[in-house]
Order: C-alpha cells, then structure tokens, then sequence
C-alpha cells in the first residue's frame, strides 16, 4: 500500500469510528425503551444481554479478523449495526429487543481491537509505525467528542420518537457500511494457510503462548483494565450523584458533555509525553482516579464535576499510552485477537467491580 493511500485509510477509520458514533438512537437506547413503556427491570435485562453476548463474543471476533482479515470483520460489524437499526423500529417485546441487543454486541466487538489493528498494520505497511500514536489520540478524542455529542442530544432524540431516530441511524449505517467496503486490507494479514480450523486454532494457541510468556504484557493489560474499570464506575456513580446534591437535570447534560471533555483532553495530550515511562504515565492516571474518587465524598456539585472531568482524563490518558505500547509489542498475526483480550479482561474486572463499588458507595 502506498503512503497516499495509507493516509487516506487512517483518516477513513477516524471517519468511520466518528459516524458509527453519531448513531444517537443508540447511543440513547435506554431513555427511547423507558419512553416506549419497557420496565427497568426489562432494561436492565437488555443491557445484561448485551453485556453477556460482548463477553462471548471479544476473543472469537478479534481472531475473526486475524483470520478472514480486518477489512471484511469492519464490513460485517457496519452491517450489523445497521441491521440492529432496522430491527429495533419494529421490536416491541423484550424478546426481541434482547436479539437487537445480541446484534448490537456483535457489531461492537467486531470493530472492537479491528479498527486498530488495520490501523497499526497499514502504517507498518510503509514503516510508519510511529505515526500510531497520533490515530490512537485521534481516535480517542473523536470516540469521546461524539459520544458526548451523543449525550448532549439525548433530548432530541426522545421528542422525535424512536422510529424516526432509528431511520436516522439507519441512514448513518448505510454511509458507515458503504465507507467499510472502501477500505483496504494490509499485506500483513494474509494468511499462507487455507484450512480455516487451523488458523482458528494458531491464533487462539498462538495469542495464548504469547499472553503467557511475557509477564510485563500480563501487567499491563490488567493495570489497565483496572484503571479504566474504576474510572468508568465512578463516572456512573458521580452521574447519579450530582441530581441528588441539587444539581438541575436540566443542567445534567452540559454538566456529562464537561466530564467527557476531560477524556477528550486526556487522549490529546497524552501523545505529549511520548518520552515517558509508562510506569510515570501510570502514575499520573493513579492520581487522576485518587481525584475522582476523593469527589464522590463531596457535596459541592462543582467539585464533583471537577472530579469526573479527572476521573476521565486519566482513563484515556493511560488508555491512549496502553494501546499504542500493546500495539508496539504484539505480533501482527495475533494483533487484532490480543487486543481483543485486552477488552475482555475489562469487563471481567468490571463484573467483579460493580457489585463491589456498589456496597461501598451506598
């Protein structure tokens, strides 16, 4: 692949992550069914749903993608994202939103540690691996500017009503989809080997030999988790919080869309400290999360929010970093599966840690 056309992939993955996130019906899923008269019983149900099938799903998709390529498991997640769409207009059973939910997972894992990986490859393309970090932080401020955008719109997205908003994610997956199928795949992901079973098989063996031969990848894929674990679930907790110690839900929006910009500002300067240890760079997030954690005692919304805006610069801070080190230290044969390791472990500790913080704080 030439260096033009690896520029124009890098900023058509930016593109595309950028859209796939400006699907705001589903980026408002829950207030739409709790609008529609679900139960938050059978909300909390949906969500349990999705969760269970992304666990299920992490590591198969990420091999996926080792095995059959990046490009082709990109179209596959845009296609079913786009077909959750479709489907949730006419769901209205809770047996049927779940089957959305499941579909909805797999789009998610499916582009999970996949963008990445056909990011980092089409760069090695040309040796131009340093130039990672740069996608990284991008990525990761586009992700956390739209999903914020997302919030922000909440409110818009209940008065059109949630046929009309899904039709609108309906036509953002057609774009994302068609983008998908413009994408390019790199040299590094073909597979000599044409017995599909196999090639599960050395990806699985091959990603697990790897993950258990070096201690210091062990560390720190479950450093992490743990960071990013914490810092989301405080961020839960401070969004609660912050209504019940007098803050307007009218000012609740702008209030999230302010935290969010903390990760936004986290994923940008953290490409800064390039020259830094990891282990400084996992000390700034430590504080960071000390921080947001310390807030959660308080009762002045303004420090609450100053506490969550921390709390999420340090999670992308340290993110961004750990991304681009995995990516440095991986082989590109098992990367996409690797990195899929590296969410599945994220929501492991999150399971273990919900419950946990949930005694706590109450």
């Amino acid at each position: 692949m030439e260096r033009k056309r690896v520029k124009e992939q890098i900023n058509k993955l930016l593109l595309l992550d950028g859209m796939g996130n400006l699907m705001f019906a589903s980026a408002s899923w829950v207030a739409l069914l709790s609008a529609r008269g679900f139960s938050t019983v059978e909300i909390g149900a949906a969500e349990s749903v999705f969760h269970t099938a992304s666990m299920i799903f992490e590591i198969p998709s990420g091999a996926m993608a080792d095995v059959f390529g990046r490009r082709k498991i990109l179209i596959a997640s845009r296609a079913a994202a786009l077909l959750a769409a479709v489907l949730m207009i006419y769901s209205n059973s809770l047996l049927s939103v779940m089957a959305v939910m499941i579909l909805s997972a797999l789009s998610y894992n499916l582009a999970s540690g996949t963008r990445e990986a056909l990011a980092y490859d089409s760069l090695k393309e040309v040796g131009s691996e340093d130039e990672y970090d740069k996608f990284a932080s991008d990525d990761m401020v586009i992700y956390q500017l739209t999903s914020s955008l997302a919030v922000l719109m909440a409110g818009v997205v209940l008065r059109l009503g949630y046929k009309k908003a899904y039709m609108i994610d309906v036509i953002a997956g057609m774009i994302t989809l068609i983008m998908a199928f413009t994408l390019r795949e790199a040299f590094v992901n073909t597979k000599r080997n044409v017995n599909i079973r196999k090639c599960f098989s050395d990806v699985f063996s091959e990603s697990a030999a790897f993950i258990y031969k070096s201690r210091k990848v062990q560390i720190i894929i479950f450093f992490n988790a743990v960071i990013g674990a914490i810092s989301v679930l405080i961020l839960f907790f401070l969004q609660a919080k912050l209504p019940e110690i007098g803050l307007s839900k009218l000012l609740l929006g702008p209030a999230l869309f302010f935290m969010g910009l903390g990760a936004v500002l986290g994923a940008k300067i953290v490409v800064r400290f390039k020259n830094s240890r990891y282990k400084s760079i996992c000390l700034i997030s430590v504080v960071g999360i000390a921080a947001a954690m310390l807030s959660l005692i308080s009762q002045n919304c303004l420090i609450v929010i100053a506490g969550g805006f921390a709390g999420a610069f340090a999670d992308n801070f340290l993110e961004v970093r750990t991304d681009i080190l995995l990516n440095s230290m991986i082989p590109s044969e098992q990367r996409a599966t690797l990195i899929s390791v590296n969410s599945f472990v994220f929501s492991m500790i999150m399971i273990v840690l919900s419950p946990i913080f949930g005694i706590i704080l109450s």
